[in-house]
């Protein structure tokens, strides 16, 4: 565990306006709450309370309160590095983090501002320590945070894949809450029996925040999963897409969850127009469909997800955005991939949208089947559900995972992830959504 004592340029705040700061305040805490994302009044009298503009002090009065993230660091290419998170996001993290006052909590992934929300919900008798592998990230914390008047939080620069055993508290933290796009969950161990764990999870790509209860060494989910996108976890747990090309086509595979496959024989299959096999299950324009990917990527052997280059040789159908890559699988030379057709306007105007499923190659008819079959039991017995339940436990003792596919289970370096899909029939239930850096939505529109 270090701490840099040397200070960074920091942005010196112009002179602020401290009623027109808590109007502002308010009056965004008004708008979380109209919207529905303050749950508690815990929440709620946190966001009225901690300043955030101290926080963003290169950020305009209005930018600071705004229902939007700050982007505090970037890389030389761009790419950020760290950001104060969109407040809609933290609220809706922190009631589903269930923190109470005297409460031991850490926080992964720090800034300061978060950490201060964080301070205001457990209170005088509680604790808040907040860590980042960036030093210049925690030193902005570091400064900001008893300028906001929270002073007593611990701020730790350290690789969160390898927490320093002296900032877990005897029998573990009550809460831990992680704002960094995360592969795996190696914090079971620091987290007290009955302790929450916030985090959002990558599962095949697909990027989850997901809210965890420890019972019996192991985490369990119990509310609905958000979608959602962070910037990514650095050092040791740092995350890898596996990404191979096709050769000569501007088609890119990943595996990010499961045993990466051989591509090269697939170049002359994506050379030739696809096959297209229908479902007749139809999606709206603005009608999330996260949950049936997520359904492929667990029911599915060989699953992947690709991209494609707008000007590459290849006959892809409707190229998926650079930000969310679609669903496919591999057989041999042969490749199914899951798109839509719009059908129409649909009753609100914003679209009606039909599941296809493009096969290439001698065999992606058959590859394009099975897929459109999955669909069709998703449909059928899942679709309706409120949400499937997570269960990660540790895999230590088990050995390293096998090659051969589990059904609905995702094999990590510190766990083994399982989704259970409840079977209700019919219905169309929808999860929240949440888009943070960069924004990934899975909408049609």
């Amino acid at each position: 565990m270090t701490r840099s004592t040397e200070r960074p340029a920091v942005t010196t705040p112009p002179t602020t306006d401290p009623d027109e700061a808590t109007a502002l305040r308010h009056q965004l805490a008004d708008q979380l709450t109209a919207d529905g994302h303050i749950r508690t009044p815990a929440v709620d009298r946190a966001l009225r309370t901690v300043p955030r503009h101290t926080f963003a002090p290169e950020a305009a009065l209005a930018a600071a309160y705004a229902n939007d993230i700050i982007a505090t660091r970037h890389r030389e290419d761009g790419t950020i590095t760290s950001s104060i998170s969109a407040p809609w996001l933290q609220a809706a993290m922190l009631d589903a983090a269930r923190i109470q006052p005297g409460h031991r909590v850490l926080e992964i992934g720090s800034g300061g501002y978060n950490a201060a929300l964080i301070a205001e919900l457990v209170g005088p008798t509680g604790h808040v320590t907040t860590l980042d592998i960036d030093p210049t990230v925690t030193e902005r914390a570091a400064q900001f945070l008893p300028r906001a008047g929270y002073g007593q939080v611990s701020v730790v620069t350290a690789d969160a894949e390898h927490l320093p055993r002296e900032v877990v508290p005897n029998g573990g933290f009550d809460a831990i809450v992680v704002t960094v796009d995360t592969w795996d969950l190696p914090w079971i161990d620091a987290l007290a029996d009955g302790g929450r764990l916030v985090v959002p999870l990558r599962l095949h790509g697909y990027h989850w925040a997901i809210g965890f209860t420890k019972e019996k060494e192991a985490l369990h989910s119990d509310e609905p999963l958000v979608v959602c996108g962070f910037v990514a976890m650095q050092g040791d747990g740092a995350w890898s897409p596996n990404r191979r090309t096709v050769p000569g086509t501007g088609v890119h595979l990943s595996w990010e969850d499961g045993t990466p496959l051989k591509v090269d024989q697939l170049a002359l299959a994506l050379t030739r127009e696809p096959t297209v096999t229908r479902t007749d299950i139809t999606v709206g324009g603005q009608e999330p469909f996260d949950l049936l990917t997520l359904y492929l990527a667990g029911a599915l052997p060989g699953f992947c997800r690709l991209k494609a280059d707008p000007d590459g040789a290849h006959q892809v159908l409707n190229p998926p955005p650079p930000h969310w890559p679609a669903a496919a699988i591999v057989r041999g030379a042969s490749l199914a991939r899951l798109a839509h057709e719009r059908l129409d306007d649909g009753d609100d105007g914003k679209g009606r949208y039909e599941f296809v499923v493009h096969g290439y190659g001698d065999h992606g008819r058959l590859a394009a089947q099975e897929m459109a079959e999955h669909v069709e039991i998703w449909q059928r017995d899942h679709r309706g559900a409120h949400c499937p339940l997570i269960t990660a436990r540790p895999v230590s003792g088990r050995g390293a995972a096998g090659p051969d596919h589990e059904p609905h289970v995702f094999a990590k370096k510190h766990t083994r992830i399982t989704v259970n899909w409840p079977i209700v029939p019919g219905g169309t239930a929808r999860p929240t959504v949440i888009e943070e850096v960069p924004a990934e939505g899975m909408q049609l529109s």
